[in-house]
């Protein structure tokens, strides 16, 4: 029992100094810091692939029409069926926007739809600096402005920047926003604090042409799950540079619950696990609720004072402050910071994720059950649809 206590005590404080670590380099990052000269504003082509709609998606998607920006953009909607209700939205909008266009992106290839859309919207695209974004993000005016500003350095052919969930209005939101908003944009920057930017964040990504051509373009990414990490990894083996915007866009979902949430965690897990199979087993060691309560319970068995015990719940404590301070610098509105009482739960059902993503290669995505083979890409399973 002592031994045990040794080795939780020890993870504990390796858990707990990870998320020290892991909250200064974010404090490093200038998050949210905008550019002065907005006089660089070369020719973009944005590319949203949609399917169906929500109370949201409006405003979402015509916030990517009303950008401040100097230079000429074009924007290409591509749904896969005409009637799908997304369509109705983006033919309203057309009427006030001559820049846009919808497309119905027919024989779609590939078990990823939306790589196969952007493929297609891709071939019609007019412009050199193509802009991939997914259907419920929503960004301030000035964002395009501010995403292209990194290119002005020729060596960087592809451009990132981080999401925020803009509208936990469930409990089982809330804790899924613990994950994207105090954890998931720091712990990428911990990541590349040990290692060149070698990935891309999936929810709007900015690449040039050329570079995106010479890895094949998005077809060969069609059969991809993590699409948004192999178009990154693949730009950056080919030697293109890859930057961070400081800018933050917001994702807009309808209300969901658990199963929903625990099923987009899941997801996304198994898609990390194929991904980067090695850091991801190790990821488990800074949980750093997990590994304070383990040994909180274990130490008041095995020692006889009260020094461990209390040790154990500052690193609790500890970790929930940490996570409190990344939310509110990440989300400007305080409500939307979830309450204390969610990061160790996050955490708990965080290690029960981390071993389920071990535990099967099925993945749900959009209504369709998908098989995840082991190097990154899916099958459609017998009775997915």
């Amino acid at each position: 029992m002592n031994f045990l206590n040794v080795i939780l005590g020890a993870l504990a404080a390796l858990s707990c100094g990870l998320a020290l670590w892991q909250w200064r380099v974010a404090r490093k990052f200038p998050l949210h810091q905008k550019i002065g000269d907005n006089n660089f504003a070369p020719a973009v082509s944005i590319l949203k692939p949609i399917k169906g709609c929500d109370a949201t998606t409006r405003e979402s998607l015509q916030s990517w029409l009303q950008q401040n920006y100097a230079g000429p953009v074009e924007i290409l909607f591509g749904v896969a069926d005409e009637n799908d209700p997304a369509s109705a939205i983006v033919r309203d909008l057309l009427a006030e926007y001559p820049n846009a266009r919808l497309v119905v992106c027919h024989n779609l290839i590939g078990a990823n739809a939306k790589v196969a859309k952007l493929a297609q919207l891709e071939k019609l695209a007019q412009h050199d600096l193509i802009i991939a974004c997914d259907a419920d993000v929503r960004v301030p005016a000035d964002f395009l402005a501010n995403f292209v500003a990194p290119l002005r350095d020729e060596k960087i052919a592809l451009v990132n920047c981080f999401y925020r969930l803009a509208n936990p209005t469930t409990t089982a939101m809330r804790w899924e926003a613990v994950a994207v908003n105090a954890d998931f944009w720091s712990q990428v920057l911990q990541s590349i604090a040990l290692k060149p930017f070698d990935f891309a964040l999936g929810a709007t990504i900015l690449v040039r042409r050329q570079a995106l051509a010479e890895i094949g373009n998005f077809a060969t990414l069609a059969d991809c799950l993590a699409d948004d990490y192999q178009l990154g990894n693949r730009v950056a083996k080919n030697g293109g540079g890859i930057a961070l915007c400081p800018i933050v866009v917001e994702c807009w979902d309808a209300p969901t619950g658990w199963r929903a949430v625990w099923s987009h965690q899941l997801r996304w897990a198994r898609t990390i696990r194929v991904c980067q199979p090695l850091p991801y087993f190790f990821s488990i060691v800074s949980n750093a609720s997990l590994w304070p309560l383990l040994w909180l319970t274990v130490s008041f068995a095995a020692t006889k004072t009260f020094c461990a015990p209390l040790t154990a719940i500052l690193f609790l404590l500890v970790r929930i402050v940490v996570a409190q301070s990344l939310q509110r610098r990440f989300t400007p509105e305080r409500k939307l910071v979830s309450p204390a009482w969610l990061v160790p739960v996050k955490d708990l059902l965080g290690a029960a994720i981390w071993l389920n993503a071990f535990a099967g290669n099925t993945v749900e995505w959009r209504g369709r059950k998908l098989k995840l083979r082991r190097d990154g890409t899916l099958i459609l399973e017998a009775g997915g649809h």
